[in-house]
């Protein structure tokens, strides 16, 4: 697990480098487009977020389900190009909204791997060490505000934190 995680964190950096990156929020339709990705936003029942679509001739598609929130489809969008970055030989990927995964634990490790991808992707380690240097402390406030710094929600920031150490669970 760990050498999965210092992977995407390389992968990562590499995309941001490549695309010029130093700030957020990241610009992931943009990171998307120069991958080759084709994003769309269509209509979709409530619990489908998002596909990863690989056509003939090398096309790929990320298909986004234009009801959600944005900062939904912002997750989403990072999300896909997580599958598409790890997951090399998948050619069609539908995914479902993640909280119904959770409740029934249908959540597999190509979902985890493609989570923590769009995790460091929308909130990348270094971005977010030297913004919270900035800030000092981490209150629920300054979670509220690197949340909107990185158009991401709340609780997506929490867990974020969370995992990289530099908050205690609530």
């Amino acid at each position: 697990m760990r050498q999965l995680r210092q992977t995407i964190r390389k992968r990562v950096s590499e995309l941001l480098r490549e695309n010029g990156i130093v700030r957020s929020p990241v610009p992931v339709e943009k990171i998307a487009q120069k991958l080759g990705i084709d994003v769309r936003f269509e209509d979709a029942e409530d619990d489908l977020s998002g596909a990863l679509i690989r056509k003939p001739k090398g096309r790929v598609v990320i298909g986004v389900n234009s009801a959600h929130h944005p900062n939904r489809q912002r997750f989403t969008i990072a999300h896909e190009i997580g599958h598409f970055v790890l997951h090399k030989g998948i050619k069609l990927h539908v995914d479902e909204d993640f909280r119904i995964n959770l409740r029934d634990g249908s959540v597999n490790d190509e979902e985890i791997d493609a989570n923590a991808f769009a995790a460091e992707l929308l909130m990348p380690t270094e971005l977010i060490g030297r913004d919270i240097q900035k800030l000092g402390r981490i209150d629920q406030e300054g979670v509220e505000k690197l949340a909107l710094r990185y158009r991401v929600s709340s609780r997506a920031m929490e867990i974020r934190l969370t995992n990289l150490g530099l908050r205690t669970p609530l």
